[in-house]
C-alpha cells in the first residue's frame, strides 16, 4: 500500500536541501567518459573476511585462505526503475570458466563468481520493513533458484556446514511440498530436490520447481532481460559491473517502490563450507569438498559444466548466503506521483527531451506544493513545442535552440538546463575480455554513418557506387585506426547510428559538429576518404546541419531468398531504422537491442514470411551506437564516446568539458538564446560539442496573467532549487551541469532572471525584440545553440569547486515565487485558453493533425524516397 499523502509530501518537501557538488553527472564511469581526478565518495562500502571451512572427520576443522573483500556502490537512494548503479568488489576469490553471458540462467556455469541481485527487503528491518531473505531475491529462472531431482554427486547442499537438518533432508525447501500436480517432478525416487520458492509482494508464493510456477515477470521472452548476474573476478581479485534495478514498474512481484525497502545483493562464491564427511565419504561429501576443474582467470564458452560447490548456483545454500553483502536501496517517486496525488489540473510545458530526466525530478516538487502550479513536461520535438507555445496552446515551450517566430508577440528564452547529447555505444573486447571502456569518433566517421555509406552485409554489396565499402564502422581502417583492439567481426548494427525519425535540436547540432570539420565536409562531397571509401551517392551533397537525418536510398537487393523476396524492401533504411524518441535509443543500448529490421520469420499459420526487428546481441559480441541525451546516459549508466574537438582532441561529456563549452557561448540579446559555434569549438581541447542549453520559451507580450504569472515561477524555481544536484524531489539529477552565479555559467542564470522578469511583466526589455533590432529574431536554424552535459556512467563527476569560477552554493533566487502577492495560485489547465473562438475550435484539430502527419511522414520514410529539396534548414 501506497504511503499517506502527507507522508509522502513531507517527503518531497524535505528533499532538495542537500548541498551540491559541481556537476550532476552520473553513475560511474563507464567508456568514453573521462574520470574525475578524485572520485566521489561511494555511497556504500564495506569489508568483510570471508572464508571457507571443512570438518574433519575427528571433527578437527581446515580453514582456507580468507579473503579480505570489498564491495563498493556509488549510488543507492531515490534510484528509478532501470537506473545502473555501479558495483565494485576487491579482494574476492579469483574466478574460473569465465561463462559467455554472465546474466540469468547463462551466468551458471562459472566458478568462484561474484553474485549479484535484487531482493526485497533488508537486514536488520524497520518497523514496516521486511526481512531479506532468498525467497524475496529476484532470479529470472528456476535453474538459479531450485535444485530439482538431483543426484548425489549434485546434491552438495545438503553436506553445507552451516545448513540446519531440516535443509539437509532428500527434499527441502518448501513445507508442505506441492503436490504432484502443481510440482510434478520434485520427488522422484531417491533423487534430492531442493526448492527456493519466490514470495511475491502481494504474498503470493511461487514454488520455482519449474517454469509455469515462477512469476510472470519471469516468462520466457520477458519484456526485460534478466538483470542479475554472476559477474567475473580478475587475477588481481577486482571486478565491477553496472547493475540495473527494476522498480515495480519494472518487476510488480519483486515489487520495489518508493515505500518498500529493498536490497541489491552481492555473494562472491568462495565454495561451500563442508560439515564432517560420513565413513567412508559418500560421493556428496566428495563432491561438496571440490575446488573448481578451471584454472583462475580462464574462458568456459562452451558451457562445459562446474563443480557445483563453487559455482554460483547454490548462492542461497548458508554457507554461502551468510558471505552476502547487502546493500539497501531506496527508490525515488513513481511517474504518476503527481496525477495521482494532486487533483489540479497539470499545466504543459512542451517540447526538448532533453529535460525529460530533470522533469521527472522537479515535477513532484510543484505538484505537491499548494503555492506552486502542477508543472507537467509533454515530451515532443523542439519545434512543435515552440508553436503550441506561440499559438497559444500552452504558456511555455521548453528549446534547445533559438527559433524562427511567425507570430506577432516577442518571445523571451530563459536558460533553464545545462545538459546535451551524446552518442552511447555498447561493445564488447575481444574474446569475452569485458566491454570496451573507451571509444572515439570524429565527424566523418559519423557522417559515413547518417549517410548510410557502410554496407551492413553482403546484400548491401550490390549497392550501386560504394560496393567496395567496409560492411560497418567496425571494419573501417579509419575506425580501427582510433580504436584499436576491437573486434572486428561484422554486424548490420555497426553500419548505422540509431537515430531520431522525427525532426529535432539534437541533430541540428550533432549534423553542425559533423559539418564544421573540413573532412566531413569532403567526405559528403564526393572526395574519397584516405582509404578509398565514398559516400552514398544518394546522399552526396547532403545539405547540413538539419534537424533531421532524411531516408534517401533506394537500393532494394536483388536476391533469391524467399523471405526478402516476399518483403521486398529498401535494405539500408532498414539497417537505419530511426525512432520517434531518445528514450527509445537509451533503452536499445541499455538491452544491446538494435532496431535494425531485418529478421526473417515465417509464420506457419501464413505460410508467409515476414520481417522485423534482429534479437538482443549475445554477450560478449556486441555492437551498437546511438544518439541519446546525457540525462538518460547518465541514469542508464551507458557508455559514451569522446567526440572529436580540435582535431587530434577527444572530448568526453563531464563537468570540465561543459563548462568549456558553456564559456564559448555567446549571447544574441538580452532574453535571447546563446549560440555555440562549432568552429569555436574546434579550436578547443577541452568543449565538449555535444553541450546544449535547454531555454523556457515563452511569449513576452499577449500572455494572459496567470500563464505569465506560472512560467515565471517555473524559470525562478527550476534556476534556484532546480539547481541543487541529487536524486531527490526538486533536485538537479546526473546529466547537468549546474547553473551558478559566478563561474561560466553565470551568464546564463543572469539571462533566466531577466527573462523570467521579462514574461511576469509581460514587457520586453529593450533590445530584445526584432523591431528594436532591426533583425528577424533568433537564428531559425537553431544554430549551434548552446547545452550540453555529461554522459554515462559517471559523466559529470567533477566537484563544484574544480570548475573554473564556481561557486560551493547553489544560485540564490525566490523559490516560492506566489504567483501574485496576496493571491491564490492559479491551477493551470492543460492547454490555455484562446482568444478566438474560432481559433480555441481549429487549434486541437490542427495539434492532432500534426500528430497524424507526423505519423505518416515517419513511417513513409521507411519505404518512400523523399526529395532532397529543403534538407537543410
Amino acid at each position: 500500500m501506497r504511503r499517506a499523502v502527507a507522508t509522502v509530501v513531507a517527503a518531497v518537501l524535505g528533499a532538495g536541501t542537500l548541498g551540491i557538488g559541481g556537476l550532476a553527472l552520473g553513475p560511474a564511469p563507464a567508456g568514453g567518459v573521462e574520470e574525475p581526478a578524485a572520485r566521489a565518495k561511494p555511497a556504500y562500502a564495506e569489508t568483510r573476511t570471508l572464508q571457507r571451512v571443512f570438518v574433519r572427520p575427528d571433527g578437527s576443522r581446515q580453514e582456507f585462505p580468507a579473503y579480505d573483500v570489498t564491495v563498493t556502490a556509488d549510488q543507492t537512494t531515490e534510484l528509478r526503475g532501470r537506473q545502473r548503479i555501479r558495483i565494485t568488489w576487491s579482494g574476492a576469490q579469483p574466478s574460473g570458466g569465465r561463462a559467455s553471458n554472465p546474466y540469468g540462467e547463462s551466468g551458471l556455469a562459472q566458478e568462484y563468481p561474484v553474485v549479484i541481485m535484487q531482493c526485497r527487503g533488508v537486514d536488520d528491518p524497520g518497523p514496516g520493513e521486511e526481512q531479506l531473505r532468498p525467497e524475496t531475491c529476484w532470479t529470472a529462472s528456476v535453474a538459479q533458484r531450485s535444485q530439482i531431482t538431483r543426484g548425489n554427486a549434485e546434491s552438495t547442499w545438503r553436506h553445507d556446514l552451516d545448513a540446519d537438518e531440516a535443509d539437509k533432508v532428500r527434499v527441502s525447501g518448501l513445507d508442505p511440498l506441492p503436490s504432484a500436480e502443481v510440482c510434478p517432478s520434485a520427488d522422484l525416487g531417491d533423487f534430492s530436490t531442493r526448492l527456493t520458492p519466490f514470495v511475491a509482494a502481494s504474498g503470493r508464493t511461487f514454488p520455482a520447481c519449474q517454469s509455469d510456477q515462477m512469476p510472470p515477470e519471469a516468462a520466457v521472452g520477458a519484456a526485460f532481460p534478466p538483470a542479475e548476474l554472476a559477474a567475473f573476478t580478475d587475477l588481481e581479485g577486482n571486478g565491477e559491473v553496472q547493475f540495473e534495478v527494476r522498480s515495480d514498474v519494472e518487476n510488480e512481484s519483486l515489487g520495489c517502490n518508493h515505500e518498500v525497502a529493498c536490497s541489491v545483493v552481492v555473494i562472491p562464491i568462495v565454495g561451500l563450507s563442508c560439515d564432517a564427511p560420513s565413513s567412508p565419504p559418500s560421493t556428496g561429501d566428495q563432491a561438496c569438498r571440490r575446488t573448481g576443474r578451471f584454472t583462475p582467470g580462464s574462458g568456459n564458452f562452451a558451457g562445459n559444466g562446474v563443480d557445483q560447490a563453487v559455482s554460483p548456483g547454490l548462492w542461497w545454500s548458508p554457507s554461502n548466503w551468510r558471505h552476502r553483502f547487502s546493500i539497501p536501496i531506496s527508490f525515488g517517486l513513481p511517474p504518476d506521483t503527481c496525477d495521482v496525488l494532486d487533483p489540479r489540473p497539470p499545466t504543459g510545458f512542451y517540447g526538448t527531451e532533453l529535460l525529460a530526466q530533470a522533469a521527472l525530478q522537479w515535477a513532484p516538487a510543484y505538484c505537491l506544493r499548494k503555492d506552486r502550479f502542477k508543472f507537467q513536461h509533454n515530451q515532443m520535438s523542439d519545434e512543435a513545442g515552440f508553436a503550441l507555445m506561440e499559438s497559444g496552446g500552452g504558456p511555455a515551450a521548453l528549446v534547445s535552440s533559438g527559433h524562427e517566430q511567425t507570430g506577432p508577440d516577442p518571445v523571451g528564452y530563459a536558460p533553464t538546463a545545462v545538459t546535451g547529447f551524446a552518442v552511447a555505444y555498447v561493445a564488447d573486447k575481444p574474446d569475452n575480455a569485458g566491454e570496451v571502456s573507451t571509444l572515439r569518433l570524429t565527424p566523418r566517421l559519423v557522417a559515413k554513418l547518417l549517410t548510410q555509406s557502410y554496407l551492413g552485409s553482403d546484400l548491401g554489396r550490390g549497392h550501386p557506387g560504394i560496393g567496395d565499402n567496409p560492411l560497418s564502422i567496425i571494419q573501417d581502417p579509419e575506425f580501427v585506426e582510433l580504436n584499436p583492439g576491437l573486434p572486428q567481426i561484422n554486424q548490420e548494427a555497426g553500419a548505422t547510428l540509431l537515430s531520431l525519425s522525427n525532426e529535432s535540436d539534437v541533430i541540428h547540432q550533432l549534423t553542425e559538429w559533423v559539418v564544421a570539420d573540413k573532412d566531413a565536409r569532403d567526405f559528403i562531397a564526393g572526395e574519397a576518404d584516405p582509404w578509398g571509401m565514398v559516400v552514398n551517392p544518394n546522399y552526396r551533397d547532403l545539405q547540413l546541419p538539419a534537424t533531421s537525418i532524411p531516408l534517401l536510398d533506394d537500393y532494394v537487393p536483388e536476391t533469391g531468398n524467399t523471405c526478402r523476396q516476399q518483403n521486398p524492401a529498401v535494405y539500408f533504411n532498414q539497417l537505419a531504422a530511426p525512432v520517434t524518441a531518445l528514450r527509445k535509443v537509451s533503452e536499445a543500448i541499455l538491452d544491446a537491442h538494435p532496431n535494425v529490421q531485418t529478421r526473417c520469420e515465417f509464420e506457419p499459420d501464413t505460410g508467409l514470411f515476414r520481417i522485423g526487428r534482429v534479437p538482443r546481441q549475445s554477450f560478449g559480441a556486441r555492437f551498437m551506437l546511438g544518439v541519446v541525451s546525457l540525462g538518460d546516459a547518465a541514469r542508464f549508466g551507458l557508455r559514451t564516446a569522446a567526440l572529436q574537438a580540435e582535431p587530434g582532441s577527444f572530448v568526453s561529456p563531464d563537468a570540465a568539458s561543459l563548462a568549456a563549452a558553456v564559456q564559448l557561448m555567446e549571447p544574441q540579446g538580452p532574453t535571447q538564446p546563446f549560440v555555440l559555434d562549432q568552429q569555436a569549438v574546434r579550436r578547443s581541447t577541452q568543449a565538449y560539442p555535444g553541450t546544449m542549453v535547454v531555454y523556457t520559451a515563452a511569449r513576452m507580450r499577449n500572455l494572459s496573467k496567470a500563464d505569465a504569472a506560472t512560467v515565471a515561477q517555473f524559470i525562478r524555481i527550476a534556476t534556484s532549487d532546480g539547481q541543487r544536484q541529487g536524486p531527490g524531489n526538486g533536485e538537479l539529477p546526473a546529466g547537468f551541469l549546474p547553473l551558478r552565479s559566478s563561474g561560466p555559467t553565470a551568464p546564463l542564470l543572469a539571462a533566466a532572471r531577466q527573462t523570467a522578469d521579462a514574461v511576469a511583466a509581460q514587457t520586453p526589455p529593450a533590445g530584445s525584440t526584432p523591431e528594436e533590432e532591426g533583425s528577424e529574431g533568433p537564428d531559425p536554424a537553431g544554430g549551434g545553440t548552446s547545452g550540453g552535459a555529461s554522459g554515462p556512467a559517471g559523466p559529470l563527476d567533477v566537484p563544484a569547486a574544480e570548475l573554473p569560477g564556481e561557486a560551493d552554493e547553489p544560485a540564490s533566487a525566490p523559490v516560492t515565487d506566489p504567483v501574485e502577492a496576496g493571491t491564490e495560485p492559479v491551477a493551470m489547465p492543460a492547454t490555455t485558453p484562446i482568444s478566438s473562438r474560432v481559433a480555441g475550435m481549429l487549434l486541437p484539430l490542427l495539434f492532432l493533425g500534426g500528430l497524424l502527419g507526423t505519423l505518416v511522414v515517419a513511417t513513409g520514410r521507411f519505404f518512400v524516397r523523399p526529395p532532397r529539396a529543403g534538407l537543410g534548414r
